[in-house]
């Protein structure tokens, strides 16, 4: 595990260069020496969030079982709380062990850190999770930042200052000012204006940012003369009558107001986001009246420009965000108007779109990045459920997200919505048919076979009565891997056949393709020589759509009626393609099953100590799913037992379990498949560590990560290495291949962690 693990999308604040606040870091590093728990306390933004990132990055050496960011201010639901933490540290969210269990048994034993990010309006459920966590984990400690302390018992309380004026308030101005205007300078001839300056914004660092988004077309003179004409008028002229909060309201008031009427229209429209969003997003929801689709993209430049707007980047997506204290103003804006409901129905129903077009068009190419998308969308999508003013749209809004809660590890989170949708939308509606089927099979991976039983009847009487055949088809299929569930073969032999022979011409394949090798499965489970032929059929059916997802199990199913005939080499072959294709996934189901039979056809093949370790790594994913291999059918399980008995007898008992303890380290389905695809999973020494692994990197990919992590941009990085930007594209390109990273922030993290520790 690495070092450090900074979350994909969080803070773009991160990407611009750290000033001051050494003795602050001091602080926070020797009360970590000591404290489990530490509060950072403030006032909206004077800089906890950055503060907290700073400080964990110094103490990385402290921690070095990781440290994981946890950003709640896009929640709502406190009962998300204990989610958000487990997706942070990596914890699939698949809904049948409690989150906090989870959460204790992978973090149980480390020397970590977890940062619990604006936790104000969720005190409450921030107050339980810590203190859950730290009785559970001897070893775990936790910096929280919020304007409300948690009040529980060892708590820690710091309260952050403001920067010191002049020193470290002037030091953030030039710096941000010469990013925006390379020619700024601070001369004697404008030091007293900038000190001035300062001054009045109290050295709050988001205070100080925007003044400075204003030095591209004001004086340092102007800005400070208008600044001070603003907060006599908001005081009476009385220094003291002014807080913190009140400076900050006041600038972004100013901020708000040099906007021009579209660019206020925009920011008022984008706090319906929660968390960050791409472009498309925001020209379908934000657009109309005042503010022209076409326009969108230059007016969202001109509030990057004044440092309303964020950019950012998730898994190499382009986003954009607002930090919240600015999201909120024009939340707050918006209310006052009549389109805030508007708006919010238009969000709703862009991310039903999106997420109907992705389920659509799912059995073809792209279905890697469709699922990157949505977890990029997660929040925003969660919002969208929520709005609830028409319970068949969230109905059918839960169900197009099938394959989110399926392959991309949200499980538990589709439950709760589908359980949810369905309760409030009794109607016999298609919405209702489809969320029924999708639901069942949501229960289905989480080993709820009964559930799933009932939803699939009322989903069978209900498709026929709306003469649903796409419906039919699906809970026909899904009724056989019930069948498989309770070792009854024949019947789900003939419930695959049925499904695949009733499924309407066009679908485009999507119910053939979902069926056909769970149909070769319960073949070769019965000894039926067409099992091979079956799948071959459906490896064929996927690659002709461009379709990966069922291609891998089309595949895993080939090399499991591979092995069942004695053909060892064909079976390792086969199954090893299958997870190939199941990198880019992140399916803990296909995963888990993909796994369970490589450790059987390795320990077939002698490789005992090899094969314990791939049952080591396969328990944790089990573990984490909250159901067993037994779960798939008995046949399943059966080959299970017999290769664990075959190890144990083969290693010794003591051996065995250190291999599942060597293997069990690689505790998420990437890990996991990286592990067991490499040449020396069977070999006598524990895998190093990522962050002590000789950097892979070539020289020049070192220097472009080192500008990464300094915050600096493609171009920038163009500039001071005297580059072609093209070429710089390219070097950041091959260091996310490299390391194995999606965003700028995990490259920025990956520096931090290989560099010296602080003295």
């Amino acid at each position: 595990m690495t070092s450090l693990l900074w979350e994909t999308g969080n803070l773009p604040a991160a990407f611009t260069t750290f000033v001051g606040r050494r003795s602050d870091i001091a602080e926070i590093r020797r009360i970590l020496g000591s404290a489990r728990l530490l509060t950072l306390t403030g006032v909206g933004g004077v800089g906890k969030t950055r503060l907290a990132l700073e400080a964990a990055s110094a103490s990385r050496k402290a921690f070095p079982d990781g440290t994981w960011l946890v950003d709640l201010a896009p929640l709502r639901d406190p009962s998300s709380v204990a989610s958000a933490a487990a997706t942070a540290v990596g914890i699939a969210d698949l809904g049948v062990r409690p989150t906090l269990d989870q959460l204790a048994g992978r973090l149980a034993g480390r020397r970590a850190l977890i940062i619990l990010d604006n936790c104000e309006h969720l005190v409450e459920a921030c107050a339980e999770l810590a203190g859950t966590l730290l009785a559970a984990c001897a070893g775990l400690h936790i910096l929280a930042t919020s304007r409300r302390t948690l009040g529980i018992a060892g708590e820690h309380i710091l309260t952050v200052p403001p920067l010191s004026v002049p020193d470290e308030a002037v030091e953030l101005l030039r710096d941000r000012a010469t990013a925006l205007r390379p020619e700024f300078r601070i001369t004697d001839a404008n030091w007293n204006a900038v000190t001035r300056l300062c001054d009045g914004l109290d050295g709050l660092p988001l205070a100080i940012e925007l003044a400075a988004s204003r030095l591209r077309t004001l004086t340092v003179e102007q800005t400070a003369d208008r600044l001070e004409d603003r907060f006599t008028l908001l005081t009476g002229g009385s220094r003291t009558a002014r807080p913190h909060q009140r400076t900050l309201r006041a600038l972004i008031d100013w901020s708000y107001e040099l906007c021009s009427p579209a660019e206020r229209l925009l920011w008022n429209r984008m706090s319906v986001f929660t968390g960050d969003f791409g472009l498309d997003a925001a020209e379908d929801v934000c657009a109309g009246e005042g503010v022209p689709r076409h326009e969108v993209l230059d007016l969202l430049d001109r509030l990057v420009s004044q440092s309303v707007i964020l950019t950012t980047d998730y898994e190499g997506l382009p986003r954009y965000r607002m930090l919240e204290t600015i999201r909120q103003y024009g939340r707050q804006r918006l209310a006052g108007s009549d389109e805030a409901e508007i708006l919010l129905r238009r969000h709703r129903d862009f991310y039903l779109t999106l997420a109907t077009h992705i389920a659509d068009t799912w059995y073809g190419p792209g279905q890697e990045k469709a699922l990157t998308r949505l977890r990029a969308e997660h929040a925003n999508l969660l919002a969208a459920l929520d709005l609830g003013d028409d319970p068949q749209v969230t109905l059918a809004l839960a169900a197009a997200l099938r394959f989110h809660w399926c392959v991309g590890g949200f499980l538990g989170e589709g439950r709760r919505w589908l359980d949810r949708a369905l309760t409030a939308a009794p109607e016999p509606t298609p919405a209702r048919a489809r969320a029924l089927w999708v639901a069942a099979w949501v229960a289905q991976l989480q080993g709820d076979h009964s559930t799933a039983d009932e939803w699939l009847t009322e989903a069978g009487e209900l498709g026929e009565q709306l003469d649903d055949p796409v419906v039919g088809a699906y809970v026909t299929g899904l009724h056989g891997s019930s069948a498989v569930s309770r070792g009854r073969l024949a019947e789900a032999v003939s419930m695959f056949e049925r499904a695949i022979a009733t499924h309407p011409a066009d679908d485009g394949g999507a119910v053939a393709v979902f069926v056909l090798f769970r149909l070769a499965v319960a073949q070769t489970h019965l000894g039926d020589p067409r099992a091979a032929e079956t799948g071959e059929r459906a490896v064929a059916l996927a690659a002709a759509h461009g379709e990966r997802w069922g291609r891998a199990y089309a595949l895993g199913a080939l090399g499991y009626d591979a092995w069942v005939r004695g053909d060892r080499d064909a079976g390792m072959a086969l199954t090893r393609s299958a997870l190939e294709i199941e990198r880019g996934f992140n399916d803990y189901i296909a995963t888990s099953l993909m796994l369970e039979q490589l450790a059987w056809a390795t320990a077939s093949c002698g490789e005992y100590k090899r094969a314990g370790r791939l049952l080591g790594a396969v328990r944790g994913l089990w573990q984490d799913i909250g159901t067993s291999v037994s779960a798939f059918g008995p046949r399943i399980a059966e080959y299970h037992v017999r290769c664990e008995e075959s190890v144990v007898q083969a290693l010794g008992p003591a051996a065995f379990e250190r291999a599942l303890a060597v293997g069990g380290v690689h505790d998420s389905p990437g890990r996991a498949i990286e592990y067991a695809l490499s040449s020396d999973s069977g070999a006598d020494s524990e895998p190093a560590a990522p962050a002590t692994a000789p950097s892979p990197l070539t020289r020049r990919e070192r220097d472009v990560a080192a500008l990464v992590a300094k915050g600096m941009s493609n171009r920038q990085i163009a500039a001071a290495l005297v580059l072609s930007p093209r070429t710089v594209d390219g070097h950041v390109e091959n260091i996310r291949a490299k390391l194995g990273f999606r965003s700028r922030a995990q490259i920025a993290g990956w520096w931090a962690a290989n560099q010296p520790p602080t003295p």
